[in-house]
C-alpha cells in the first residue's frame, strides 16, 4: 500500500500521475521508505535527483561534507591517551552531526520560503525570505509563482521548488559567502530535467542560494547552452538507471 506525503524531492519516487510516493506500508503494517522493488511492483518513477545521484552525488554537497570532516579534525584535538581509531571515530561523528544539523536547518528554511510563496500568513517573516523575493523579482520581474509542484513524465518524476510561466527555480541553502558561489554541473542536469518534465523546454532556469545567517540571497541563472548539455547528460543517465534497475 502506497503512502502519499509531502517531503523533499531528493532520492524519492513518483506515481504516474505525478504524486509523490516516498513511503509504503510494509508487510508488517508499518511505514517504510520506498525501494526499487516497490517501484517495480507499483510502476513508480524515479526522481530527478535519484537519477543524477547514480553518477554524481552532488558536487557542492560532497565538497561541503569533505570540508566539514576536515574542520572537525582541526577543531577536535586528540585527547591524551586517546587512540587514533577513537579520535577518528569522534571526528567522523562530529562531522556527521554538523551535516545533520545543517540539513535540518535547510529543510526549515525551505519550508518557510515555500509557505511564503503559497500565501501562508507568517507573523514574523524572516529577513532572508524578503531577500529571496527581492532577488527573484529583480531578475525575473513580476510572475505568478507556483511552489513545490510535482510531475511525472518521460520515465521520471520530480518536484520543483518554484515555477512560473517560463521560469524554473531551485533553492539551495548555504552558510558560505554568496559572492563565491556559482552553479554546479548537477544543477544543469537537475533544472534541465525539471523544465522538460513540466513541458517547458525553453524555460529559464536558476539556482537561488539562501544564507539565512546573513539574511541574504543570490540568484544564479544557468545559461541555455549549459542546460542543453545538462539535458543530454541526464537522458543518458535516465536510460542507464532504468536499465540497471529493470524499471
Amino acid at each position: 500500500m502506497l503512502v502519499k506525503e509531502h517531503q523533499s524531492e531528493s532520492g524519492h519516487w513518483y506515481l504516474p500521475n505525478g504524486s509523490p510516493a516516498y513511503r509504503v506500508i510494509g508487510k508488517n503494517g508499518k511505514e517504510r521508505n520506498t525501494t526499487v522493488k516497490d517501484a517495480r511492483e507499483h510502476g513508480l518513477l524515479p526522481s530527478v535527483t535519484t537519477i543524477i545521484g547514480c553518477a554524481n552525488k552532488g558536487e557542492g554537497l560532497q565538497r561541503w561534507l569533505q570540508e566539514q570532516a576536515i574542520l572537525a579534525a582541526l577543531t577536535l584535538p586528540r585527547l591524551e591517551g586517546e587512540s587514533e581509531e577513537d579520535w577518528l571515530s569522534r571526528v567522523v561523528s562530529d562531522s556527521k552531526e554538523t551535516a545533520k544539523s545543517a540539513a535540518e536547518r535547510g529543510t526549515q528554511i525551505h519550508g518557510v520560503i515555500e509557505a511564503f510563496y503559497e500565501g501562508v500568513y507568517i507573523p514574523e517573516l524572516p529577513t532572508y525570505v524578503r531577500a529571496v523575493e527581492t532577488a527573484i523579482n529583480e531578475h525575473f520581474g513580476s510572475q505568478l509563482w507556483v511552489s513545490e509542484k510535482s510531475f511525472a513524465r518521460g520515465g521520471y518524476g520530480g518536484k520543483c521548488d518554484l515555477i512560473a510561466k517560463n521560469c524554473v527555480i531551485d533553492f539551495k541553502t548555504t552558510e558560505k559567502d554568496l559572492d563565491k558561489l556559482d552553479y554546479y554541473f548537477d544543477h544543469q542536469m537537475q533544472l534541465s530535467a525539471y523544465r522538460q518534465g513540466f513541458e517547458m523546454p525553453t524555460a529559464r532556469c536558476a539556482i537561488v542560494y539562501v544564507n539565512a545567517l546573513q539574511n541574504k540571497a543570490k540568484l544564479v541563472e544557468i545559461p541555455e547552452d549549459d542546460l542543453r548539455i545538462g539535458w543530454d547528460c541526464f537522458t543518458h543517465l535516465l536510460a542507464f538507471y532504468r536499465a540497471k534497475n529493470k524499471l
